[in-house]
């Protein structure tokens, strides 16, 4: 053994260090490029850590926006994103994120400071039950106890963050286990005995699957945002057209099958395209893959899909079957599925009346609203973002109708260009996700597109863009109200509306020029347009307020309790 190895060997076998440079080395070992933190009395030590090892880290202006950005950055790399808060308020500031990246199964390692193991349960200064309030919205949580622990326990929070279908774990590290020395020998070994995420599919039921496929008239591809988790567009490519069967996506699937191809039928669900939720309705085989079959897709479950087979392929076993009943379970990964789908190579379908059906009701019942308008109309909006990009950016919206208008419209053709809150619904998801976004791919264009609501929740991120110039473009479509709340008062509560119109407003071309922001104010067709190109050529983050047409809705439409046949507006 040469003299380098053995010093390599010795260093690797007994490690006496604090807790917190333990948490930075793990961190290094984990290839972590950034943290998004901010900081508090319980996780100094830990930022003086920080301060000495030089590691990436963007500080938030609020831990709501730590967390945001660290989904936003996730979302796009497919690595977890890493987030640093202090104990008490800075931990509960951070739940609705853990929420959000829970439901929508987004990859994230959380590190919450906590008060001295000695005073925790004695009501200190800043302490909260992080592990009892995170338990219900967390992968996994952990509270270390020994700074020799952390090393084994950030190992095994990034293998089960990432792994099986992701989602968020918790290190609650009280800070005297940050202060305090430990000895770790030899390389840190998971202790994960009772978590074990299966990825290979079971052979048979591939095979029933590949036999359901065959004997179909009317099969139909789910795509979920397991195709995305797993990447797994080439595969679902693949597979669709060499048997030929459309594919509709759900909201967070968007991209995992390019919008422009023959086979794509549009996105289902509650404000999906007409000709999409009818292939569901009417189809004799339906092939989910990676989808939850949640409320917003699937509308009255008593109606959805009632004259299919069933085939359901995901990752988490408790998936499958929990909504809707499935012939055919197939537990994996999604590309491990479709891998071995294409590679059986079953007998093609006779599907030509079917796909001219569902092209038919694609040409037929388009997605429309009033062109002749005199007023600018958030659509539009949207397709001229499409337009001045090529549909070459990453698209990160908040929750709400122009949510839907950008699912609707934007026409996304790529997989990792589409960050947006689906099962928890967050308003003030959009900006602090848009710079997780821009960080995790510097060159791309990044399209913050935010209500007027959602963006007075976290507009302080404006600093941060500021801070480090980054060129996201904000696009508010300002609609004076909670457009999708003044919406549903329209249709269900005889325009009773209740607190969801501002009768006040901040200017935001002012506020964003109190960042250093430069900001433009539209109100008609052609200076949105020409706004657009303007921001698209400044090198740093722009913000456009367009004043849009305020009593517009989101059509078409499922309302609560009817099935997805039953879309009303499908058509002006």
């Amino acid at each position: 053994m040469t003299e380098k190895a053995v010093v390599t060997a010795s260093k690797a076998e007994h490690q006496v260090k604090s807790g917190a440079a333990f948490l930075i080395d793990a961190l290094k070992e984990e290839q972590v490029e950034v943290i998004f933190g901010y900081p508090g009395g319980a996780v100094l030590p830990i930022y003086d850590e920080i301060y000495r090892s030089g590691m990436n880290h963007i500080l938030s202006r609020h831990e709501q926006g730590s967390i945001h950005a660290a989904e936003g950055y996730a979302r796009i790399t497919g690595k977890p994103g890493v987030v640093l808060a202090t104990s008490g308020p800075g931990a509960t500031n951070i739940v609705t994120g853990l929420a959000d990246a829970m439901i929508d199964s987004i990859p994230l390692v959380v590190f919450t400071g906590q008060v001295a193991t000695s005073i925790i349960g004695s009501d200190a200064f800043q302490e909260a039950d992080v592990i009892g309030i995170t338990t219900p919205i967390t992968k996994h949580n952990y509270q270390v106890r020994k700074p020799e622990d952390l090393p084994r326990i950030i190992k095994e929070a990034f293998y089960i963050a990432s792994s099986g279908r992701p989602g968020p774990v918790l290190i609650d590290i009280p800070k005297d286990v940050a202060i305090l020395d430990g000895k770790v020998e030899g390389e840190p070994v998971m202790d994960l005995p009772g978590y074990q995420p299966n990825t290979q599919p079971n052979y048979l039921q591939i095979r029933k699957l590949v036999e359901a496929v065959s004997s179909s008239k009317k099969p139909v591809i789910l795509a979920g945002a397991g195709i995305l988790h797993a990447k797994a567009s080439e595969h679902l490519l693949q597979y669709a057209e060499q048997q030929g069967i459309p594919v509709v996506h759900t909201l967070l699937g968007l991209g995992g099958f390019p919008a422009d191809h023959p086979l794509f039928i549009g996105m289902g669900g509650m404000h999906g395209i007409y000709a999409a939720n009818m292939a569901l309705s009417t189809c004799d085989l339906l092939i989910n893959i990676g989808a939850r079959f949640d409320d917003r897709l699937t509308g009255n479950l008593a109606a959805f899909a009632p004259n299919a087979k069933v085939a359901h392929i995901d990752i988490d076993p408790a998936e499958i079957g929990k909504n809707v009943p499935t012939k055919i379970p197939v537990v994996g990964c999604a590309k491990e599925a479709l891998e071995q789908l294409v590679a059986q190579d079953g007998k093609k379908p006779e599907l030509t009346e079917w796909i001219k059906t569902l092209q038919d009701w694609k040409q037929e019942f388009p997605f429309v609203y009033d062109r002749e308008s005199e007023t600018l109309k958030p659509q539009r909006v949207i397709e001229l973002l499409h337009e001045k990009t090529a549909g070459d950016a990453i698209v990160v919206t908040d929750v709400g109708q122009h949510q839907m208008w950008a699912a609707q419209y934007f026409g996304f053709t790529k997989p990792d260009a589409w960050v947006t809150s689906g099962g928890l619904g967050t308003m003030g998801f959009c900006i602090p996700a848009a710079v997780g976004a821009q960080i995790a791919n510097p060159d791309a264009t990044v399209l913050a597109i935010v209500g007027d609501g959602g963006f007075q929740m976290t507009s302080q991120e404006l600093a941060v863009m500021a801070e480090l110039n980054l060129p996201v473009k904000i696009i508010i479509v300002n609609n004076h109200a909670l457009g999708m709340v003044r919406q549903w008062q329209t249709d269900f509560y005889e325009e009773r509306y209740s607190h969801s119109k501002f009768d006040y407003q901040p200017d935001f071309i002012k506020l964003a020029n109190a960042y250093g922001i430069p900001a433009f104010k539209v109100d008609n067709e052609a200076d949105a347009s020409a706004k657009i190109d303007e921001a698209l050529a400044i090198k740093g983050p722009v913000l456009i307020d367009f004043d849009v047409e305020a009593e517009e809705n989101v059509y078409p439409m499922v309302a609560p309790g009817k099935g997805l046949h039953e879309m009303v507006g499908v058509k002006l």
